[in-house]
């Protein structure tokens, strides 16, 4: 089991909260096992926090819980209660709590959409003494949640009470594949790769595999083996969070084997359109899916239905419906290995395509922010039209200056023949539609030819191997 890794950007988003002047009302909150709690445990490190976890109980019962949590620290009321009688009281008691001299005293209410369902009134009765005693205290108040729809359209919307009075609002993504691999410093960087296109940036996930296993034996160990962590793990959040989980395993099922148009899964799912749009909307807000569109696309293209693409956003879900669960009757009866041997092995450099151009993507992304590239980009995704696919477009807000990348993750070297090819294709699409200065990039894992080196020198391609993405500009493993 690993210790705490990464999250530097959000411990030190938290940080900056806890030594700023005044009351703090932080919201973080990000889908489930993603470190929300492991994180903001680190950061209360040595900072004596109120750190309550609601849970799915009677609100009689989570007041009685929230009351003991706060009687147990030195506060006046412990001398005479053994209860406070209201919600208002109990959350006012937080001010009592002795501190150091300039530090500040940290409530975490970690689940809060469980507290806030069970009593509606809690965002009221918050905001009532956020706005009279709390902002002006030395208070600092982290809300979490998982619920991410709830969160997003309860808690931080208009309607409700604490809307504009929070002073962060903080959503938690996936870790990049740099942060990733720091789980598994004894492996090479090839297993590294692998293991964020099956895993995704999910340290839950990535605490699962060991790297002093190979990692077939984790995979095996820890996904295929009936019984095993991960077995089960998205049909256990997909029950926890959607009704309707057979419909549900239908749609994702579909867009893990390639259905991605909205027409393709409808024909596949036989789903009626109406009710389909609604389900696709449903994953995507819970993060499971995402809907694309070429990255030069307007607004206006965006609101053709016909225009996006839909694809499994989260990596786990992806690797589970594709290879888990078609072969649940095998893995069930223990045949794990064979399954291994037999399906996963031999398409698993084309499954990890996909996540290795989210990793250039990444990798450009932190170059662009180091002002490494020739000009700062403002957009980067995927793009295509009717003929032609580029992995990577990034485009300047004038779009006049475009970098156009491919990305390739096998084990053969790539000849000079790939790099004209990818010359070609942009000249006769992306060219003939963009007014623009293009600047050529080549992302090939297993590297390139002396031949294809030569190439790219003579025809200003910039050529990056998959071990480079972990030695550029801090990313060195």
């Amino acid at each position: 089991m690993n210790s705490f890794i990464a999250r530097e950007t959000e411990l030190a988003f938290l940080q900056e909260k806890y030594e700023s002047r005044g009351g703090q009302l932080v919201i973080l909150y990000g889908r489930r096992r993603i470190g929300k709690t492991e994180t903001v445990s680190h950061f209360c490190k040595d900072k004596n926090p109120v750190f309550f976890t609601c849970t799915q109980t009677e609100d009689s019962a989570q007041l009685k819980n929230f009351s003991q949590k706060l009687l147990s620290f030195e506060i006046p009321q412990r001398r005479y209660i053994t209860e406070f009688s209201n919600w208002e009281q109990a959350f006012l008691a937080v001010k009592d709590i002795p501190v150091l001299d300039g530090k500040k005293q940290i409530l975490v209410i970690d689940e809060f959409p469980y507290m806030a369902k069970e009593n509606p009134e809690i965002p009221s009765i918050l905001q009532k003494l956020w706005d009279t005693e709390l902002k002006n205290s030395n208070v600092m108040i982290i809300v979490c949640g998982s619920a991410m729809s709830y969160i997003e359209k309860e808690i931080l919307s208009e309607k409700n009470p604490l809307y504009g009075r929070s002073t962060g609002i903080y959503k938690m993504l996936p870790m990049p594949y740099f942060d990733s691999a720091k789980f598994f410093p004894n492996w090479n960087n090839r297993d590294k790769i692998l293991s964020h296109a099956i895993l995704g940036g999910i340290p839950y996930y990535l605490s699962q595999f060991e790297d002093s296993k190979s990692l077939k034996d984790n995979i095996c160990g820890s996904i295929l083996k009936r019984g095993s962590i991960l077995y089960s793990e998205p049909e256990f959040l997909m029950r926890q969070e959607l009704r309707e989980p057979g419909t549900y395993n239908t749609i994702i099922q579909a867009v893990a084997s390639g259905k991605t148009a909205f027409n393709e899964i409808q024909q596949s799912t036989l789903i009626e359109k109406g009710k389909l749009s609604v389900y696709l909307k449903n994953l995507v807000e819970l993060g499971i899916a995402s809907r694309e569109f070429p990255v030069l696309s307007s607004e206006k293209e965006k609101q053709n239905a016909q225009r996006g693409l839909y694809r499994l956003k989260d990596s786990f879900f992806s690797f589970w419906y594709r290879f888990v669960f078609p072969n649940l009757s095998s893995l069930e009866f223990g045949d794990w290995e064979n399954i291994y041997d037999s399906v996963v092995e031999p398409q698993l450099n084309e499954y990890a395509s996909a996540s290795f151009e989210d990793m250039c993507i990444d990798w450009l992304r932190v170059q662009n922010r180091n002002r490494n590239l020739p000009f700062i980009f403002t957009k980067i995704g995927r793009w295509w039209d009717k003929n032609t696919e580029i992995d990577i477009i990034a485009s300047n807000e004038e779009r006049s200056e475009l970098i156009s990348a491919e990305c390739k993750f096998h084990n053969s070297v790539v000849h000079d023949s790939a790099l004209e090819k990818h010359l070609l294709k942009n000249l006769s699409s992306l060219k003939k539609k963009e007014n623009a200065t293009i600047h050529y990039w080549y992302f090939s894992w297993a590297g390139f030819t002396e031949q294809a080196k030569d190439f790219a020198k003579k025809n200003n391609i910039h050529l990056v191997t998959g071990e480079e993405l972990f030695k550029y500009d801090g990313l060195t493993s």
